[in-house]
């Protein structure tokens, strides 16, 4: 029995030493510059104005998705992102 406890606490500790050192590597640096994404902000969770000018400040998207309103991602994902679309980019602060 007591073989069988210390095989099950080896293979536990070998499955989180492994997912630490997974998660390690998935966390990116520092962006280096971000982008604007258009179409991907949910209601209310917008960055800032609207492309259109229809408003100026952050949080006043009225629906999700919508083409003019935009949030930043770090460069080269909006493409990854169904319905993004990059209306400029700009360096990240140091």
């Amino acid at each position: 029995m007591k073989s069988s406890t210390t095989a099950i606490g080896v293979t536990v500790a070998g499955v989180l030493a492994a997912s630490l050192s997974l998660s390690a590597q998935a966390v990116p640096d520092q962006p280096k510059e971000w982008e604007k994404c258009a179409g991907i902000a949910k209601a209310g969770a917008n960055d800032c104005g609207a492309l259109d000018g229809s408003h100026g400040c952050a949080g006043q998207a009225k629906a999700d998705n919508l083409p003019t309103e935009w949030i930043y991602v770090p460069a080269g994902t909006c493409d990854k992102i169904a319905g993004g679309e990059v209306k400029a980019v700009k360096p990240a602060k140091s």
